[in-house]
C-alpha cells in the first residue's frame, strides 16, 4: 500500500526519469527522429498533461513512458530502474503492474463482458479467479457500472466504455494512469465525466498522465507539459489547479499475485480459446472437420488392420500351429501338371519318426455331391482315420471312419459343415442316409465341426471326407498324394523333426523333390504381412491427420492475422510472451482436442460399422490413445508457429492495427 502522499511536490518521489530520451523510425529507408532531447522528471501522484497537436511526438512519448515501445537513444529510469534493461517479459511486467492504459477507442475486446474485459490484467498478474472476479466486480460497482458487468462493448455506451477501460487500467493498482485522448471518442457530457472521474483518481493517489491535444482539457492537470515537433517546448505547473495536498489519498492495495503462479490459469486459457473459436463457429467447425476425418481414419484403419490380422492368425492356429505341411515340388520350383513325388508310404514312414504323432496323407479333388433333389460342389479329401486328431478338428455328430473302414475301402462318408447345408434342410439328420459323390453312393456316418475358412479364404467346411483307399479305388484312380500333414508331439522340436523329416524323404526320393512348411513360420509369414498391411493403412490415415493439422495451423495463422489488436491490449495489460504462446497454443489443442475426440468416436463408429457387415474388427486402447495422443500433438506442434509470430508482435504495432 502506498503511504498518504506529502504536501510538497518537490519532495515527491520521482517516479520517471527521462534524460535525452529520443526515438527514430525507419520509413523507406530513411531514419526518422520523431523526438529529440527529452527530459523530464515525473514524480509520484502528479496529475500531468503532455499536450501537442497531431504529428508532434506526444503519442509516441506515452508509448516509451508506458513500456509499449522502447527509446533509440537516451534514458529512461522506471522508479529507480533503467528501462533499457528490461526484456520483453520485463516489459510487459511493468505494464502489468505500474501503468494502466485509456485508450481513446476504449481497446476492449469485443468478445468479453465488461467484467471479463476488466478481469484481464489480474489473469496475466496470476491472481485467484475468485479473487479478480471480487476485485473487478467491486470496480465496476464504484464506476456506476453494477448493472452492465455482464454486457458485452457493443451492448455499452462510449462513456461506459471508457469506464471499463478504467477500470481495467485499476484493476492491478494502476500506479500510474496513462490517458492517451480519453474523451476523444465521447459526447461533452461523457467526456466530462470521465475528466471528473480521472480528477478523483489523482486524489487517491494514482500518478495521472493525460495526452490531449486539447488545451481545454489540459487545464485540469496540476502540470502541463507541451511538445511540439518531438521538443518539450514547455513545462509549467498550473498552480490554480492543483489539489489540497491533505486531499490525497493513499493508493488502493493491488490485486494480492500468488507467488508461484506466474501463468494464467489453464482453465482460465481454455476458456479464453472456446470464446475466440466461437467468434468464428464456421470457420472452427471446418478445421475441426479436418482432424476429426484424419483420427477417424486412424482409429477406423487400425481396427480394420488389427481385424483382418487377427482373422488370419485365428485361421492358422485353427488349422494347428503344431504342424508340418509336406507338398511335392521343391521350393522355388513350379510344379505343372499332377505331382507324383508323395506317396501313402512316405506317411508311414514318416510317422515312424520320432516326436512324430501323426502323420496324415490327403488328396483332395473336387466332385459333384448329390442327395435326394439337391447338387452341390465340394472337396473331397481321401485321407486317414489320423486326420481329426491332426488337424484338432472335433467331430460335430456320427463319428469319423475308422482305420478298419480304411483298410476295408469302407464307402463311409464325413460331411462338413457347409456341404451339408448345401445338401440338406437345417433339421436333418444325414446320419446313415446315402450320398452320391460323382454318382458313387457313399454312407454318411458323421458331420464334422465348423472350422471356418483359410487365410486364402477358402470355405475349409465345404468338403466331403473319405477314405483314402476308397478314394484311389472308386473316385479318383491315384495312388499318390497331394500333401502329408505331420502332427509333432513336442513343438520345441519342430525344427529337429522338419530336418530329419527332409532327411528321411530325400533319402527315399533320392532327390530334393517336395518342400516341408512349418506352420509357426506361415503365421509368423502372415502376421508379418498383415502388419505391413496395419502400418500402411495407418499411414494413409496419418496423412489425413497431417493434412488435418496443416490446416490448423493456416487457420491460427489467420486467427492471428485477424487477431492482432487483441494481441496489442493484451500486450498493454501485461501479457508476456509466455501467456500469448498459451492462449494460441491452447486454442490450437482445444480444436485438435475436441476435434480428436469426435474423430475417435466417429472412428469408432465406423468400424463398428464394418464389424455390422461382416469385416473383422478389434476395438483396443491402443489406436485410440494413439490417435487422440496424435491430435494433440499435431495441435501443440502446428499451433506453435501461429502462436509464436503472435508473441513476438510489436505492442505499438499491433495496437495500432485497423
Amino acid at each position: 500500500m502506498t503511504p498518504a502522499l506529502p504536501n510538497s511536490p518537490t519532495s515527491r518521489h520521482a517516479l520517471i526519469q527521462l534524460r535525452g530520451l529520443t526515438k527514430t523510425y525507419q520509413t523507406a529507408g530513411l531514419a526518422v527522429e520523431v523526438l529529440h532531447d527529452i527530459s523530464l522528471d515525473i514524480r509520484e501522484g502528479e496529475y500531468v498533461a503532455i499536450m501537442g497537436q497531431s504529428g508532434s511526438g506526444k503519442t509516441t512519448l506515452m508509448n516509451l513512458l508506458g513500456c509499449l515501445d522502447t527509446p533509440t537513444g537516451g534514458t529512461y529510469h522506471l522508479d529507480g530502474e533503467d528501462v533499457a534493461l528490461f526484456d520483453r517479459d520485463r516489459l510487459a511486467l511493468a505494464r502489468r503492474d505500474t501503468f494502466g492504459f485509456i485508450f481513446q477507442r476504449y481497446n476492449l475486446l469485443a468478445n468479453a463482458s465488461a467484467s471479463e474485459n476488466v478481469e484481464i490484467p489480474a489473469i496475466y498478474a496470476g491472481s485467484l479467479p475468485a479473487d479478480r472476479r471480487a476485485r473487478a466486480a467491486g470496480i465496476l460497482d464504484s464506476l456506476g457500472l453494477a448493472d452492465r458487468k455482464a454486457h458485452r462493448p457493443t451492448q455499452l455506451s462510449g462513456g461506459q466504455q471508457q469506464r471499463v477501460s478504467v477500470a481495467r487500467a485499476l484493476m492491478n493498482g494502476g500506479r500510474v494512469i496513462l490517458a492517451d485522448e480519453p474523451t476523444g471518442a465521447l459526447d461533452s457530457q461523457s467526456g466530462a465525466e470521465v475528466m471528473a472521474l480521472l480528477r478523483e483518481l489523482n486524489q487517491k493517489g494514482h500518478t495521472i498522465i493525460l495526452i490531449t491535444h486539447d488545451a481545454k482539457l489540459a487545464q485540469h492537470a496540476e502540470r502541463l507539459i507541451e511538445i511540439k515537433d518531438g521538443r518539450i517546448v514547455a513545462d509549467t505547473t498550473q498552480a490554480n489547479v492543483s489539489p489540497p495536498r491533505a486531499a490525497k489519498q493513499a493508493l488502493p492495495p493491488r490485486v494480492a499475485v500468488p507467488v508461484v503462479n506466474w501463468m494464467p490459469d489453464l482453465v482460465e486459457a481454455v476458456k479464453m480459446a472456446f470464446r475466440s473459436l466461437h467468434v468464428n463457429l464456421f470457420r472452427t467447425l471446418l478445421t475441426l472437420l479436418g482432424i476429426i476425418i484424419g483420427v477417424g481414419s486412424v482409429v477406423a484403419m487400425l481396427a480394420l488392420g488389427n481385424g483382418s490380422k487377427q482373422a488370419v492368425l485365428s485361421r492358422i492356429e485353427a488349422m494347428g500351429t503344431d504342424l508340418l505341411l509336406i507338398r511335392p515340388g521343391a521350393r522355388g520350383v513350379r510344379v505343372s501338371g499332377d505331382p507324383v513325388t508323395l506317396l501313402p508310404e512316405d506317411a508311414e514312414a514318416i510317422a515312424e519318426l520320432p516326436n512324430v504323432a501323426h502323420a496324415v496323407p490327403e488328396y483332395t479333388g473336387g466332385a459333384t455331391l448329390r442327395a435326394g433333389n439337391a447338387d452341390a460342389i465340394a472337396n473331397v479329401n481321401s485321407t486317414t482315420a489320423a486326420l481329426p486328431l491332426a488337424r484338432d478338428w472335433r467331430v460335430a455328430r456320427g463319428a469319423f471312419f475308422s482305420d478298419a473302414d480304411v483298410s476295408s475301402n469302407a464307402p463311409v462318408a464325413v460331411l462338413g459343415q457347409t456341404a451339408l447345408s448345401n445338401l440338406y434342410p437345417d433339421d436333418f439328420d444325414p446320419i446313415g442316409s446315402y450320398v452320391l459323390v460323382n454318382n458313387i453312393p457313399f454312407q454318411i456316418i458323421g458331420v464334422m465341426a465348423r472350422k471356418g475358412a483359410t487365410t486364402s479364404g477358402t470355405d475349409m467346411d465345404d468338403v466331403i471326407f473319405i477314405p483314402i483307399t476308397t478314394g484311389r479305388m472308386r473316385l479318383f484312380g491315384k495312388r499318390y498324394v497331394r500333401s502329408i500333414t505331420v502332427q509333432v508331439s513336442d513343438v520345441t522340436k519342430m525344427d529337429a523333426t522338419q530336418q530329419a523329416i527332409s532327411t528321411l524323404l530325400t533319402a527315399r526320393h533320392r532327390k530334393l523333390d517336395f518342400q516341408v512348411r512349418n506352420m509357426a513360420d506361415i503365421m509368423e509369414t502372415a502376421a508379418d504381412a498383415q502388419n505391413t498391411l496395419t502400418v500402411l493403412l495407418g499411414s494413409i490415415a496419418a496423412i489425413s491427420l497431417l493434412v488435418g493439422g496443416i490446416g490448423v495451423m493456416n487457420i491460427m495463422l489467420v486467427s492471428v492475422t485477424e487477431r492482432v489488436r487483441e494481441i496489442g491490449i493484451r500486450m498493454a495489460t501485461g501479457a508476456r510472451m509466455l501467456h500469448i504462446l498459451l492462449q494460441f497454443n491452447t486454442e490450437a489443442l482445444v480444436v485438435c482436442s475436441l476435434g480428436g475426440a469426435l474423430g475417435v468416436v466417429g472412428g469408432l463408429a465406423a468400424a463398428w460399422l464394418a464389424q455390422s457387415m461382416g469385416h473383422p474388427v478389434v476395438f483396443s486402447l491402443a489406436p485410440v490413445l494413439l490417435a487422440f495422443g496424435s491430435a494433440f500433438a499435431t495441435g501443440l506442434l502446428f499451433g506453435y508457429l501461429p502462436a509464436r509470430k503472435a508473441a513476438l508482435l510489436d505492442p505499438v504495432v499491433a495496437l495500432g492495427t485497423e
